[in-house]
């Protein structure tokens, strides 16, 4: 009995499938959701989302968010989510320099928290891609 994972962003649906198995980056660590999995809610971390189809094994990064387990079917509500192959590396690192740069900027002056804790977000996502792209070289 497969299990049914819907990614979801604000910007768009990410991955929907059915498929075998997931591993999730939450939290708690690291979460399996094989079929049959209890229901489950789950806060996700930036990371690398493993799913499993037959032997193939796809590598998805996603952002902050949640994880919804309910019979099988598997919902992460994700600030951002990519696949591993459309990582642009050079656009991530640059990315990643300005949102550290403008980081540097915030903390040093009265800037709205709200715009503190989104900069250190795509910081966190852009080393998690750098992360999944340098590791499969």
């Amino acid at each position: 009995m497969p299990l049914t994972l819907e990614i979801v962003t604000p910007e768009a649906r990410v991955y929907s499938d059915t498929i075998d198995n997931v591993v999730i980056p939450t939290v708690e660590g690291e979460i399996g959701i094989l079929p049959g999995h209890l229901p489950l809610l789950s806060q996700v971390l930036d990371g690398e989302l493993r799913v499993t189809k037959g032997t193939n094994v796809e590598a998805l990064i996603v952002g902050d968010g949640f994880v919804q387990v309910q019979g099988d079917k598997v919902s992460v509500l994700a600030e951002h989510a990519i696949e591993e192959s459309a990582i642009d590396q050079d656009a991530v690192e640059k990315a990643c320099a300005r949102a550290q740069l403008a980081l540097e900027e915030a903390k040093n002056s009265k800037i709205d928290p709200a715009e503190i804790e989104r900069l250190e977000s795509v910081v966190r996502f852009s080393v998690a891609q750098l992360f999944a792209k340098k590791r499969k070289r």
